[in-house]
């Protein structure tokens, strides 16, 4: 069970290769800590995180949202 103070985490799944993309968005990539396409990273619930998949929604998943 989660304490209150921790942020909830989320599961991210790179689903696309970052070959022919924007700079911008492979340096997104990189900052989430994806490196290869089927790689999955967990990271904490906040909004820049957020803004990060946001971003980049059509190269990555979230594959569950993690209590």
């Amino acid at each position: 069970m989660a304490k209150k103070d921790e942020p909830k985490m989320l599961k991210i799944r790179q689903v696309r290769s970052v070959v022919g993309t924007k700079r911008p968005h492979r340096e997104v990539i990189r900052s989430l800590g994806l490196r290869h396409p089927h790689d999955v990273v967990e990271r904490p619930d906040t909004p820049a995180v957020r803004g990060m998949i946001n971003k980049v929604s059509y190269m990555v998943e979230i594959v569950e949202e993690a209590s």
